[in-house]
């Protein structure tokens, strides 16, 4: 049976053989394959055992014959990634050098793989899968017990979740799913894979069959797929629950391991049922003639392995579908495939006389759909663990894979060789330039033009007669008391000698210590060294010789560099001549992984072929991206983050991403159309259900409306005095009014009238008033323009203050001034009440046309927002002193989200938001580093302690951090304290630990920047104006006197 053969038949032994050779040389980094193939031989197939074999302390390496080194089989790659899972306590050791205790391993993992696989039908690769799938579920059921719901729940209000206009829908992440929206919304994008999806029908005699494990499993798990794939075309909301086809992955499945899955795994696991599923269709409808599985046409190419072995040659086609590339050591995707398909010498496979062993690899036939698997993760034997490759490689959005075409060997044979040349030119070319940019024979080397310079400038300086020591003259004492060793900023400095030679007197000056002074260079003393004899012939000739050294130094620099770049650049242009540019793929979706090896967190970037641009599927979150951010995010080299799979499509098949057409009119079908009528009705029925929500929530809020306005109109009584405070207990109440604010005023505006009647006795009210509104006007006018320090923000004495630095319009300040002096609180006095009631008259006559009331209670709403951004801040700043990090964090997260609200409308309308950001940042890296000393502790309630520090404070406030990529320090900080906790995955620990750190970094690794609820903003105590100034300066001023800690 041939290996093309093979792959379609279910079951075939032959199928996973190259998948287990890619995973058993990422896991233990041994590349030699002749030792792969015999430890999976004597392991009877089981990774673990083959693992446990080839790592074993005192492993001896097998003897292979080479003839098996060329048996080739399906190439891919079901790699997957273990995190926390715990050894079994009956494992046999195997780290020793006894033979029969290897045997007995062997002996009874064969037994049990087979006994599992008569009573199930199901391999171990697949019930390892599964393990991630239960995981999954269970993550989805436990968060339905968290102490705090409404983080990690769907928000209440529906609107919330309405999908807007034709936005594509998201896919709620169920329990560290992120990898299986990934790669459904990939799939689910390339509208050839979404047709046959949604069209699928369910074989005629399904029920008839003598269906097996598989076929019990693929076939509910398509019906759920199709509902999947039709509310992501019809939804009104905003995003969907994948969890059903999850669930069905895990029904298909038994086991109670907890593991983060990967991408590459499930897409491969999940191409495979999907094409045992359409397996089944096709045989029903064949009519005598071989079945075309449109998953194998859509996904499955050929490649030719042509090689040599002891000098005989061999050709042999094999079948693939993702296509694994080593990332380690190469810069791009070119590089990464041209490694690829390339192994061992090369030289002898167009050679009659060599006998050196080589295969070279040739696309006979490419896929629709290319997708390439990035190896990123490697085995660190020394650590024990996988690890994370996080070099930067760079990919194309358009691909061309001409040169690796079977039909173009022989010229890009001739191309590689040339390319070979270059290279090698290359490499003498750019080491004698580095001759020239690091020029010397001793660890430190300079380029030669700057030495060449360097000496022109020493010959061309002003020549000296004396030693720079000598020079000092009488400035050092006689030599027989000064020992040679001694620093010259030891000496004495003298005044100047009126001889050239050092005094030798016999009597000696005492040292006397002159700080600040002894050193000081004399104003004659050359700045540079120079030649001390040298005459004008001797630096002429000196002169020339330099200058033009120094000027072929540079010519042969620059030749060089020239060279170096026409090379590279004739390499980059090697394959862009016409021929080699007929097989154009173009890049579809991106998966980018970050995090560890151990965990981390996915999401994809996927093209909008219509609308030509990047989007951004992050679970819930669809947003509009760039080609820009994607590099960062995927090419790697910065952060933790990177690309992990790549699928490209090919350029010319436009049906891949066509839209449909109605047959009958032409138009093109849209939303609701493209659907089969049995998926309509389903999009349709939820549809209502959540149209439904939407209507309860509108009656629910018009009930609450009409609540609130029955209760207004309900005659209240005088509120009752307010009971004495206790000292230092404030009374924690609702926030001031503008009436109640307007009581602090009262002297303000007292002072005023008193001014007012001192300058117009004799006048009548309405003119003391006037002059009053115009002193009183003046003073705040006088305080808006003065630039005060922090601790004095005159804001908070007047929102008058306020209004003028906002430039709120004339007629909001002239009516506020009038309700300050119509108030009650100047009733106390005739002449004051005198003038209250013209200021309430003069209110009572402005018309609604010369005021807009809604602008008007729009600013002063403003206002009361402001000083209640003040209080978050001041009273967040005052626990954050008292090193209350977890009651400050609450209040400094609600003072940054006020104030930048309040700043979007103008500069003058919040506080600093550098200081509120740089607070908050520290609270959470305190709150951290305090959650992960816990941890530390090991003691089960300091752990439970910490993680719920994590889960409740610290993960729910990194979206805010991160949302503003401009605010690189923020950034940095969320980095610092996933690397805090990423630090752990190498480190022994108890397995309980283990399993919590497990089930805690992939939410800490959530790249999602949609911020979540939290919960109801603190209470606020109720200052007056004057205690909230006083506060406030109080709090300001003991920070201008604390180290600011880098801000």
């Amino acid at each position: 049976m041939t290996v093309e053969q093979n792959v379609l038949q279910p079951g075939g032994a032959a199928k996973h053989q190259q998948t287990f050779l890619n995973q058993l040389r990422e896991i233990t980094g041994i590349n030699d394959i002749q030792v792969l193939q015999q430890a999976l031989k004597d392991s009877n197939g089981n990774l673990e055992l083959a693992v446990a074999f080839l790592t074993a302390k005192n492993a001896k390496v097998p003897q292979l014959e080479e003839a098996t080194y060329y048996q080739t089989a399906l190439p891919g790659n079901d790699r997957y990634i273990s995190v926390g899972s715990q050894a079994d306590t009956n494992v046999i050791d195997l780290t020793g050098d006894d033979k029969d205790d290897l045997q007995r391993a062997i002996a009874l993992s064969l037994e049990e793989s087979n006994r599992a696989f008569r009573e199930t039908g199901i391999t171990d690769e697949e019930q390892a899968i599964s393990r991630v799938l239960e995981a999954s579920i269970a993550e989805n059921k436990a968060s339905l017990k968290r102490t705090h719901p409404e983080v990690w729940s769907d928000s209440p209000n529906p609107y919330d979740r309405k999908r807007q206009d034709n936005c594509p829908v998201g896919l709620k992440n169920v329990g560290n799913t992120c990898w299986f929206s990934a790669v459904i919304q990939s799939l689910f994008n390339l509208l050839e894979f979404r047709r046959l999806v949604l069209n699928f029908n369910p074989p005629a005699n399904a029920q008839d069959l003598p269906r097996n494990q598989k076929e019990h499993r693929n076939l509910p798990f398509m019906r759920e797929l199709r509902y999947l794939f039709a509310l992501l075309v019809g939804s009104k909301r905003k995003y969907v629950d994948p969890s059903r086809a999850v669930e069905i992955l895990k029904d298909a499945f038994k086991s109670n391991d907890s593991q983060q899955q990967d991408v590459s795994e499930f897409t491969h696991k999940l191409l495979d049922w999907l094409e045992d599923a359409f397996q089944i269709k096709a045989e029903e409808e064949r009519d005598g003639e071989k079945p075309k599985n449109p998953m194998v046409e859509l996904f499955y190419g050929r490649f030719l392995a042509v090689g040599v072995l002891e000098g005989k040659k061999f050709e042999n086609t094999e079948m693939f579908g993702q296509y694994p590339l080593q990332v380690n050591g190469f810069k791009d995707l070119h590089e990464c495939l041209e490694a690829a398909m390339i192994e061992g010498e090369i030289e002898s496979l167009h050679s009659e006389n060599s006998a050196k062993s080589g295969q070279e690899h040739w696309f006979t036939e490419l896929p629709p759909v290319l997708t390439f698997e990035l190896s990123r993760f490697e085995f660190n034997q020394a650590l024990g663990r996988p690890e994370k490759i996080h070099n930067k490689l760079e990919f194309p959005p358009i691909l061309y894979l001409d040169r690796y075409m079977h039909k173009n060997r022989e010229i890009t044979r001739i191309k590689r060789d040339e390319i070979k040349r270059l290279k090698e030119y290359l490499t003498v070319l750019q080491q004698r330039l580095e001759r020239y940019l690091s020029y010397g024979s001793g660890p430190k080397r300079f380029p030669l033009v700057d030495v060449l310079q360097y000496a022109l400038e020493f010959a061309s300086s002003k020549p000296v007669c004396t030693s720079p020591v000598d020079d000092l003259g009488a400035s050092a004492p006689a030599s027989g008391t000064v020992p040679a060793q001694t620093s010259p900023s030891t000496i004495e400095q003298q005044g100047p000698s009126s001889s050239d030679v050092p005094s030798t007197s016999p009597v000696q000056r005492s040292v006397i210590h002159k700080p600040f002074t002894q050193s000081r260079i004399p104003p004659d003393l050359p700045m540079h060294p120079a030649p001390r004899h040298i005459t004008e012939e001797e630096l002429s000739v000196l002169e020339g010789c330099l200058h033009r050294w120094r000027t072929e130094v540079e010519n042969d620099t620059r030749d060089l560099q020239e060279s170096i770049s026409r090379i590279h650049r004739t390499i980059e242009l090697m394959y862009s001549d016409k021929t080699m540019v007929q097989v154009p793929y173009r890049l579809h979706a991106v998966l980018v992984h970050e995090g560890q090896a151990n965990a981390g967190h996915y999401w994809a970037y996927i093209y909008d072929h219509h609308q030509n641009r990047w989007m951004k599927y992050n679970d819930i979150s669809v947003t509009k991206s760039t080609w820009e951010e994607l590099e960062r995010d995927s090419f790697g080299g910065y952060r933790n983050a990177s690309a992990y799979c790549l699928m490209y499509i090919n350029d010319k098949e436009q049906y891949l991403i066509q839209e449909e057409f109605n047959k009958e009119t032409g138009q093109m079908l849209v939303g609701m159309d493209t659907l089969p009528s049995d998926l309509r009705d389903y999009v349709k029925e939820d549809n209502k259900r959540f149209e439904k929500e939407l209507e309860e929530w509108d009656a629910e809020l018009a009930q609450k409306a009409q609540q609130e306005k029955l209760l207004s109109q309900i005659p209240r009584a005088p509120a009752p005095s307010p009971a004495p405070v206790q000292a230092g207990e404030p009374e924690y109440l609702e926030q001031p009014s503008r009436t109640d604010i307007s009581k602090h005023l009262k002297e303000d505006s007292v002072q005023a009238i008193n001014k007012a009647l001192a300058e117009q006795e004799d006048r009548g009210p309405e003119a003391i008033m006037d002059t009053a509104i115009k002193l009183e006007y003046t003073r705040l006018l006088k305080l808006a323009q003065e630039d005060p320090p922090p601790e004095c923000d005159y804001r908070l004495r007047h929102a008058i203050v306020y209004f003028i630095q906002n430039q709120a319009p004339k007629k909001i300040i002239e009516r506020t001034l009038l309700e300050q002096f119509g108030d009650h609180n100047l009733s106390f006095d005739e002449r004051c009440r005198n003038i209250m009631k013209v200021a309430q008259a003069k209110l009572e006559m402005i018309k609604p046309d010369e005021v807009n009331m809604e602008e008007y209670e729009r600013w002063h709403q403003d206002y009361r927002h402001f000083r209640e951004t003040t209080m978050f801040l001041m009273v967040g700043l005052e626990f954050f002193q008292k090193k209350s990090y977890m009651e400050a964090l609450l209040y400094l997260i609600y003072a940054y989200q006020n104030n930048k609200e309040l700043l979007s409308k103008g500069p003058y309308r919040g506080h600093d938001e550098e200081l509120i950001s740089h607070y908050r940042r520290e609270c959470l890296l305190k709150l951290n580093e305090h959650a992960a000393a816990l941890f530390e502790s090991g003691d089960d309630q300091e752990v439970n302690n910490g993680l719920i520090i994590m889960n409740e404070l610290i993960v729910p406030c990194l979206p805010l951090l991160l949302v503003d990529e401009m605010e690189e320090k923020d950034i940095v900080a969320v980095e610092d304290m996933r690397n805090r906790w990423c630090s752990y995955l190498g480190q022994e620990m108890e397995p309980n630990l283990q399993e919590k750190l497990t089930d805690f970094l992939p939410k800490l690794l959530d790249c999602s920047t949609e911020i979540k609820g939290f919960n109801d903003p603190p209470k606020l105590p109720s200052y007056s104006t004057h205690e909230l100034c006083e506060r406030y300066a109080r709090i300001m001023l003991s920070l201008s006197r604390t180290p600011a800690d880098g801000r």
